[in-house]
């Protein structure tokens, strides 16, 4: 369960989690590295390691980064879902790890992606970097302009997903 909120840090089951806010437009260098955004390396820099596990989303075009503290705890809920003797487990299992790479920050804040992840989603030189909750995800900057809702399309997707949850919290 959440015990306390505070900071933007989420203390779950005596480990620290973090919500990663913003979006930062970054250039890639021709290595494949980009610098990690100063609000997002802060977060990183409390952790023992700073290690991120970047790996291909499953749902978009985009790249997603976790602390190894939250990438343990989608691993755990994985594992208490699905069986690794069962053939179509095991299937998405292999996919899931697919292209999954530890990365760091380096002493000037920069992080070197593989290329084979870069150009699985189409990365020429520029990236958006946005914080969406417990993860970074890294995007190709002319899909991530071009995949934002108008304000009022936001509006109905979120009465529609939010409209009959009742938030009387006491």
């Amino acid at each position: 369960m959440v015990l306390k909120i505070c900071n933007f840090i989420t203390y779950y089951k005596n480990s620290i989690m973090y919500t990663f806010l913003g979006d930062y437009v970054c250039k890639v260098d021709p290595k494949g590295r980009f610098i990690l955004p100063s609000g997002f390396r802060k977060p990183l820099s409390e952790l023992p390691d700073g290690m991120l596990i970047v790996k291909k989303d499953i749902y978009e075009n985009c790249l997603v980064m976790y602390t190894e503290t939250e990438w343990n705890r989608q691993v755990a809920i994985i594992r208490e879902k699905l069986n690794p003797y069962n053939r179509e487990h095991s299937r998405f299992l292999r996919n899931f790890y697919r292209g999954a790479a530890e990365v760091s920050p380096d002493n000037n804040g920069r992080v070197n992606i593989p290329k084979k992840l870069l150009d699985l989603i189409n990365v020429k030189s520029t990236v958006v970097i946005t914080g969406v909750d417990n993860k970074i995800e890294v995007w190709a900057e002319e899909l991530y302009l071009s995949g934002e809702l108008d304000s009022l399309d936001f509006a109905d997707q979120a009465s529609q997903l939010l409209g009959n949850i009742d938030f009387n919290i006491e």
